[in-house]
């Protein structure tokens, strides 16, 4: 399924969240130095986009050019034991979600009761959903959550008690579906279900789907894809060459049929092309129109 995995950024400190844009370039989260950074795929430049400090973790596009973010309030990590050679300043912030607007300007959107935002998926009709586990290593006793933020900026708690709710995604057909724990659960309306409960000797972190609902995990240490099926059955798995940690995954392309996905560690974004299926097209989130001036 597709090709062998191409680089095509490199310097992206942690490297997360990657979003396909109308333009052609990705924009991806650098957690370690809170920030957004685009990259130009036709020579592989990466450009600063804006400074959110903290720990930017996941972005999605915003109607009017600029973006969405899931802001975790920022990781410390000389105490994690991430890239303890040299290790970015520690910045924390205020965890919720946060707007940079196409000037660059940075404002939250939601500020009060959050955890440490992770991941965010904007729906058909505007909503924006997005998991709040605690931050890592987790608590004993379950405390992620998975809010929704409706397009008048209101936020609410549709699910909650796991484990580490981490990746989340929407199904063809509007269903939620997170990375919690091991495994991968769909939130229904009347309860949570395992699509598989274990993705095998690593864990997954953000995900996409394609055009059929198969979904693409990406699993940390194993440095790489696990393609999977509606019901769970595996189906692939795309390597990343060398060691590294994967983080999140989109598709993009005028076809949608390219596959990047985001290296935290070494701090990279490789590229699959010609992928069989499609991914699902990604909905903008509906930024309110400007005031006067």
């Amino acid at each position: 399924m597709g090709e062998q995995a191409e680089v095509v950024a490199t310097g992206i400190r942690f490297a997360e969240g990657p979003a396909w844009c109308p333009d052609g370039t990705l924009v991806c989260t650098s957690v370690a130095d809170g920030a957004l950074e685009r990259v130009h795929l036709d020579d592989g430049h990466v450009e600063r986009v804006a400074v959110v400090n903290g720990g930017a973790n996941a972005a999605q596009l915003a109607s009017d050019g600029g973006f969405v973010v899931t802001q975790n309030g920022g990781i410390d990590f000389a105490k994690a034991g991430l890239d303890p050679d040299d290790p970015p300043e520690y910045r924390p912030v205020t965890p919720g979600i946060q707007r940079v607007d196409a000037t660059g300007a940075v404002t939250y959107l939601a500020d009060v009761g959050f955890l440490a935002p992770n991941d965010l998926v904007v729906a058909a009709d505007g909503t924006l959903w997005f998991t709040d586990p605690p931050h890592y290593p987790p608590p004993s006793e379950p405390s992620g959550r998975v809010h929704t933020m409706d397009p008048d900026g209101s936020t609410r708690v549709v699910a909650e008690g796991f484990a580490y709710c981490n990746g989340i995604a929407l199904e063809p057909d509007g269903t939620p579906v997170v990375v919690e724990a091991q495994g991968l659960q769909r939130l229904l309306p009347d309860g949570r279900e395992w699509i598989i409960e274990s993705l095998g000797d690593a864990s997954g972190d953000g995900f996409c789907v394609d055009t059929d609902g198969r979904f693409y995990v990406a699993v940390t240490a194993a440095h790489g894809i696990r393609v999977l099926d509606r019901d769970g059955t595996e189906l692939d798995f795309l390597p990343i060459p060398g060691k590294g940690i994967t983080t999140n995954c989109c598709f993009g392309g005028a076809d949608l049929r390219t596959l990047f996905a985001t290296d935290g560690i070494p701090g990279q974004v490789v590229a699959w092309e010609s992928m069989p299926t499609p991914g699902l097209p990604m909905h903008p989130w509906p930024a309110p129109p400007a005031g006067p001036d």
